[in-house]
C-alpha cells in the first residue's frame, strides 16, 4: 500500500499539493485524473522521491520514505517520453537495471525473456529503439521498469506522446499486464476516457487537491461535486442542472420529451430549445441545440435511430428533458484549474 499524509509542496506563491491525503491498496491500478496544473504529477514524482515534499509523510508498504532517495524506493518509472538507451539493443535496454544490481547472467537472461514475452516484444530483442514504433518503444520502457521486480509502478502518462489508436490499444495492454503482474501501479493522466478504461480506483484533483476517490462507476454516478462530474465525462447544463448528454431525451412535442420513468426527472422539466447542429460520431449523434427561454447552449447525445426517427436539422425546434440527474450535495461549486 502507498500511504500520503498531509502532502504539501509550493513553488513560491503557488500551492501544487495542498495538504494531499490518500492510499493506494496495494495491487490496485489508480489513476490521478485532472487537467494541468491540478498537482498529480507533483503527487507522483513526490511517492518516486523526485520531488522533496515542503511538509507531508510518504509511506510505502507501511515503511516511511519519506527522506529516502528514489534509488532506495524499490519503484519503477516510466515516463511520457521513454528515456530509452539509443545505443542499447531492446534485450540490453530491458536488462540494464538488473545489470546494475548485479543480478547473475542466468537470472537476467531468464527474466529479459519472460518480460519480453509479457509486453508482446519477443522476437525483437537485438532491434534499437530507432527501429521500434511509439507504442512498441513505450512497451520496452514498461518491461524495463518491470524488470527489477518493483513495489510500485509510477506512470506520469505514459501514452501522451501516441496518436488516438495506438494510445487505445496501449490502454487495453496495459490493464491485461496489470491483471497478470498485480503490481502496485499508479498512473497520472488528463484522458478521463484512459482513467475510465484502465484504473480500478481514480482520484480527481484539482488545484493541489484531491477532490474525491473512488471507483470508476462510483465518480460518474455519484460524482461529490460538480468538478467531479464535469471532469469525468462530458455534461450539459440544462435548465441550470448539470446532467449528462446521454441522459437528455429529444421529442418532437412537449410529450414525446418526457421520461419512460420518473426517475429524478420532475425538478428539470421540458424545455423547448433550437436544433443548432447534428454531429454523427459514428455509432451516437451529438446534438448541439439552444434553450429557447434561456439562449443557454447545451448538448445531446442520442442514437443513430433516435436521430434518424427524429428527423434532426438545424434551425428546428424540438424539445429536451433530462432522464436523470446526480445527486450532487447541496454545497458543490468548485473552481477549475
Amino acid at each position: 500500500m502507498i500511504t500520503v499524509t498531509g502532502a504539501r509542496k509550493n513553488y513560491g506563491d503557488f500551492a501544487a499539493l495542498d495538504d494531499v491525503d490518500i492510499e493506494i491498496p496495494s495491487g490496485s491500478l489508480t489513476a490521478l485524473l485532472g487537467p494541468s496544473g491540478s498537482g498529480k504529477s507533483t503527487l507522483l514524482r513526490s511517492i518516486a522521491g523526485l520531488e522533496t515534499l515542503d511538509d507531508g509523510i510518504v509511506r510505502i508498504g507501511g515503511d516511511d520514505v519519506t527522506g529516502v532517495t528514489p534509488q532506495k524506493r524499490d519503484i519503477g518509472f516510466v515516463f511520457q517520453h521513454y528515456a530509452a538507451f539509443k545505443h542499447m539493443t531492446v534485450r540490453e535496454n530491458v536488462a540494464f537495471g538488473l545489470k546494475i544490481r548485479k543480478r547473475p547472467k542466468t537470472e537476467i537472461g531468464r527474466r529479459v525473456d519472460e518480460l519480453l514475452g509479457i509486453v508482446g516484444l519477443d522476437g525483437f530483442q537485438q532491434r534499437y529503439p530507432a527501429q521500434l514504433s511509439g507504442g512498441q518503444r513505450q512497451r520496452m520502457a514498461l518491461a524495463r521498469a518491470l524488470a527489477v521486480d518493483p513495489k510500485v509502478l509510477l506512470l506520469d502518462e505514459p501514452f501522451g506522446a501516441l496518436d488516438a489508436k495506438v494510445r487505445a490499444d496501449l490502454r487495453t495492454w496495459l490493464r491485461r499486464l496489470h491483471d497478470e503482474v498485480h503490481v502496485t501501479t499508479v498512473l497520472v493522466t488528463h484522458d478521463q476516457e484512459e482513467a475510465l478504461d484502465v484504473a480500478d480506483r481514480i482520484a480527481v484533483m484539482n488545484r493541489g487537491r484531491i477532490e474525491q476517490v473512488g471507483t470508476p462507476r462510483d465518480l460518474y454516478d455519484r460524482p461529490a461535486n460538480d468538478f467531479v462530474m464535469s471532469f469525468l465525462g462530458n455534461v450539459s447544463r440544462l435548465n441550470g442542472k448539470l446532467v449528462r448528454p446521454h441522459d437528455i431525451r429529444l421529442g418532437r412535442e412537449p410529450d414525446l420529451a418526457r421520461a419512460q420513468d420518473a426517475g429524478t426527472a420532475g425538478s428539470v422539466g421540458v424545455t423547448r430549445a433550437t436544433v443548432e447542429r447534428v454531429v454523427h460520431l459514428g455509432f451516437e449523434v451529438r446534438v448541439e441545440l439552444r434553450n429557447a427561454a434561456t439562449g443557454e447552449d447545451f448538448t445531446a447525445q442520442v442514437t443513430r435511430g433516435d436521430a434518424r426517427a427524429l428527423g434532426l436539422a438545424p434551425g428546428e425546434t424540438v424539445y429536451a428533458r433530462a432522464t436523470e440527474e446526480p445527486a450532487l450535495p447541496e454545497t458543490t461549486r468548485v473552481p477549475i484549474g
